[in-house]
């Protein structure tokens, strides 16, 4: 048996988000966000389900708690609801919903669990969105007067701070592709949102700088993928760097190196308007962060198409590969790929791995026991290859699985189960998977025991 272990200091933790679990959608003074308008829109949600309900974790946050620290979690990364603070966005704060996050960090604090608080998970207050959402630069700084209210409200310790999930899914799926809130279809929109995100990060990270929570740092959440040519051809080549441009240089060049990659500049601007912008923006966007958070759980495999210009190629799906219900390629290596590219090109920077997990068709037996072998071999493949990116000097300090437990997996609806415990819908009732006691053994030992 091989061991493999990681740093003293490792964080272990798993991740979730607020309209993913919580459910609550219309109590406690918390006002309608873009997910609540899209899921109640026929058509757009896997069997007309909503995150009405979901998980109810709203009302179980303490067993939910309490499991996470009788499975051994150290870390736990969640998001916070924007309406259910601000409930028109901006104006007078609901201090209920306040007191729920307080009453959630103080729990983990009581359990030696270190939380973890993504501020923007995708759940936009509704009022904004009528006001043109983040397609309106003054959403940026709305958004700022949000984080900047919990981060002088919110007085227990935080043990790390993000911005934003995913601006590059909230930009393009949501505005683009029309697949998620708020459904909207045009690409030059999508660029314009992705701008606007980065502002309303970069305003944050000031205001954070200016509340002065010593010893709390603030970073971003990006997903990230390693992107591959199909073949040695020069079309290949072409294509997956346009691929990579547009997933992953879009978001990290103005970040980390406070400016767009022209390359993707000159091939969008030859089809798309791109954003309106305003002197200082690249300043403000590049503000210093104190590490980045990384969601990964596959690669991108493309061939040329016929166009130069095409920025997301022609995927390829192996067929001697495996693949999750999502029907994405289980690629372990691709982790640590992403990893040392990241850290060579945009660091050096703190890296924590805060989204990785796998989507399997769980079943729950008789004896209520969930054996997920798929989830246990998917996870140790990624560990593994974290610990191989720490062996070439990755800084990297934490690792969060996607997710804690099964929930509302946003247009599939609960057609999909992620968790590493298992929830009945119907009755609201946990029960951990054999993932969850494995990644117990995990922490117990701080690595992999192969």
């Amino acid at each position: 048996m091989a061991r493999y272990i990681f740093p003293e200091d490792f964080l272990w933790g798993a991740a979730t988000a607020s309209y993913q679990i919580e459910g609550a959608h219309d109590e406690d003074g918390k006002g309608e966000s873009i997910w609540d308008r899209f899921s109640h829109t026929p058509g757009k949600i896997w069997d007309e389900e909503t995150g009405d309900v979901t998980c109810n974790h709203y009302h179980l946050y303490r067993e939910d708690v309490e499991m996470m620290a009788d499975l051994g979690l150290n870390a736990y990364r969640f998001s916070i609801s924007w309406p259910r603070i601000f409930p028109g966005g901006g104006g007078k704060p609901n201090l209920k919903g306040l007191d729920f996050y307080r009453r959630l960090v103080e729990k983990l604090h009581q359990h030696n669990i270190k939380p973890a608080v993504t501020l923007y998970h995708w759940d936009l207050p509704q009022a904004l969105q009528d006001k043109g959402g983040w397609n309106n630069r003054d959403t940026a700084n709305y958004f700022a007067d949000y984080a900047s209210f919990l981060f002088q409200s919110l007085d227990l310790p935080v043990d790390r701070w993000i911005t934003l999930n995913e601006p590059w899914v909230v930009a393009y799926l949501g505005h683009a592709f029309g697949i998620h809130a708020p459904g909207l279809s045009d690409f030059s929109t999508a660029l314009q949102v992705g701008h606007n995100l980065l502002l309303g990060h970069g305003l944050a990270v000031r205001r954070f700088r200016d509340a002065k929570r010593d010893g709390e740092p603030i970073g971003i959440t990006l997903n990230l993928a390693p992107v591959q040519p199909y073949s040695d051809s020069d079309e290949d080549a072409r294509a997956a760097k346009n691929t990579d441009g547009f997933m992953n240089r879009w978001f990290l060049d103005p970040l980390f190196k406070g400016t767009y990659p022209q390359d993707m500049v000159d091939i969008f601007s030859r089809a798309f308007t791109l954003p309106e912008t305003s002197a200082g923006d690249d300043a403000l966007i590049s503000e210093p962060v104190d590490f980045l958070g990384i969601n990964n759980y596959t690669r991108v495999l493309v061939k040329a198409s016929a166009s130069e210009d095409d920025f997301m190629g022609n995927p390829v799906n192996p067929s001697e590969s495996e693949y999750t219900e999502m029907g994405w390629e289980v690629y372990p290596r691709g982790l640590y790929e992403l990893l040392v590219r990241v850290h060579r090109d945009y660091g050096p920077l703190p890296l924590y791995v805060t989204e990785n997990g796998a989507a399997f068709e769980d079943k729950l037996q008789k004896d209520k026991t969930v054996n997920d072998e798929r989830r246990i071999n998917y996870l140790q493949g990624y560990l593994l290859e974290c610990w191989n990116a720490l062996e070439q000097g990755v800084p990297l300090k934490g690792y969060y699985v996607w997710t804690w437990m099964d929930n509302f997996e946003w247009a599939f609806g609960y057609s999909k189960r992620f968790g590493l415990v298992y929830i009945d819908y119907a009755t609201s009732k946990r029960y951990p998977k054999n993932s969850a006691y494995w990644y117990k053994k995990v922490i117990s030992c701080n690595g992999l025991e192969i």
